[in-house]
């Protein structure tokens, strides 16, 4: 037998027309292979959100293995109330903020009287869309680059407070109540806040850069398989996988 081999079943064909319903339901029997689709969904959307407490992405990554340990073992709380994936969003602001408060780090997450100088959020059609393009020239994606790096820097310059929102609302393209119930405020709040965000990081530079969010605070390769390994030695330490 190959030692190098991944002892973990192959995925199974057709995995990504599963259901939250269906991966739950699986997880909790624990199949191994609904384990790694949930991470792999999902683990871009955790980064970005620990990032939006948290101030950098060694923290981050602690963070989305800590939360999926935490979802692995309290499926049962699972309720479909909401998305899975914003119930892992929300799951994962608790553990960040958690890990700040346990290193002594004062994040400011509420205040007591939001801003009311700001005008009601835009409608769906004025919100800055961030795609990018599919066929681009290496001229073109070195620019992207540039501009992905200048973006990203301005929104971790962001009060924890306001890039949660921005992160959740322009790069992740949650809508207001997702971001409520990931938060735990209201949608009111939301929409302050991310004008908010907006306003701090001029019009000017989100008109600029508005093609390439998309991009920032990646989460691939090699560092995704890391928090998928970490997450199945532990789950296997506790007997909460089985193969097929």
């Amino acid at each position: 037998m190959d030692k190098n081999r991944d002892p973990r079943p192959a995925m199974p064909s057709g995995i990504d027309a599963t259901t939250d319903a269906e991966l739950v339901a699986s997880a909790r029997a624990g199949t191994a292979s609904a384990f790694e689709v949930i991470m792999r969904r999902n683990n871009r959307l955790l980064f970005r959100t620990a990032r939006g407490v948290v101030p950098d992405d060694a923290e981050a990554q602690d963070v989305v293995q800590e939360t999926y340990l935490r979802a692995f073992t309290s499926l049962d709380s699972f309720r479909s109330e909401a998305a899975l994936s914003t119930w892992l969003a929300r799951i994962a602001i608790n553990v960040a903020l958690t890990a700040q408060r346990k290193r002594r780090r004062l994040v400011q997450m509420e205040t007591r009287v939001e801003e009311e100088d700001l005008p009601g959020e835009p409608s769906r059609e004025n919100v800055m869309s961030f795609r990018t393009a599919d066929d681009e020239s290496p001229e073109a994606m070195a620019e992207r680059g540039q501009v992905r790096d200048l973006l990203q820097a301005a929104v971790e310059n962001l009060p924890p407070i306001y890039r949660c929102v921005f992160i959740l609302r322009a790069v992740e393209d949650m809508s207001v109540e997702e971001t409520a119930y990931c938060l735990g405020v209201s949608g009111d709040v939301v929409k302050t806040r991310f004008l908010r965000a907006r306003t701090m990081l001029r019009e000017s530079l989100a008109e600029e850069v508005k093609p390439y969010l998309q991009s920032t605070f990646s989460f691939a390769g090699p560092r995704c398989d890391a928090v998928v390994n970490h997450v199945f030695a532990v789950l296997s330490m506790r007997g909460l996988v089985r193969s097929h």
